[in-house]
């Protein structure tokens, strides 16, 4: 069954865009969502994974149970193998469906130019001049803007929500190969 409507995809090294993601991009479009939608709206972003739980089996988890992808694009996000898997988990769900509605609705952090040519065939929604990641940008009047531009990406992810196909348990996921275990060090006497 599912448990989520979105995932949040995100590349989580970058520190500016972790920020931006948690302060503004998932309070905002998770309020302006759940206000427009007739039944509670759930969002997955990683920084709600249980502590003392395994990271990548929650994720796992989660992206089987998640009806709609929102990758939030940025140059290093086509490098991270952890976002990769998760956007060709949901690309593949969509082969697998026979419906015309896509399941990835990604939105673009940073610097598109350098995007594969895959992504850009998706026509995402540009958000580059609204991510400033700090708190204070809350009290700013380009906040209006940004709320005004959150609220037409909810509208159009309620339409793909209400459209997801129906949940399958064999919906494939990727997840990248874990890193072998470092050598152990002989200590010398």
């Amino acid at each position: 069954m599912y448990e989520y409507d979105v995932f949040i995809s995100y590349q989580r090294a970058g520190r500016d865009i972790s920020a931006w993601v948690k302060n503004h991009f998932h309070p905002r479009l998770a309020e302006v969502l759940d206000n427009n939608f007739y039944r509670d709206v759930r969002i997955f972003c990683d920084d709600q994974v249980r502590t003392g739980a395994t990271w990548a089996g929650e994720v796992r988890t989660a992206l089987l149970r998640t009806r709609v992808l929102v990758p939030v694009c940025s140059p290093k996000y086509f490098r991270d193998e952890w976002c990769l898997a998760e956007w060709h988990s949901m690309a593949k769900r969509e082969a697998l469906t026979t419906r015309t509605r896509p399941l990835i609705y990604p939105v673009i952090y940073c610097d598109s130019r350098h995007f594969p040519d895959w992504a850009h065939a998706r026509s995402p929604r540009d958000l580059h001049r609204w991510n400033h990641p700090f708190e204070h940008f809350q009290a700013a009047p380009a906040y209006l803007e940004f709320n005004h531009k959150i609220a037409e990406i909810a509208k159009e992810l309620e339409e793909l929500i209400e459209r997801a196909p129906e949940w399958q348990a064999d919906w494939p996921v990727h997840t990248p190969d874990p890193e072998p275990p470092s050598p152990a060090r002989i200590p010398r006497f």
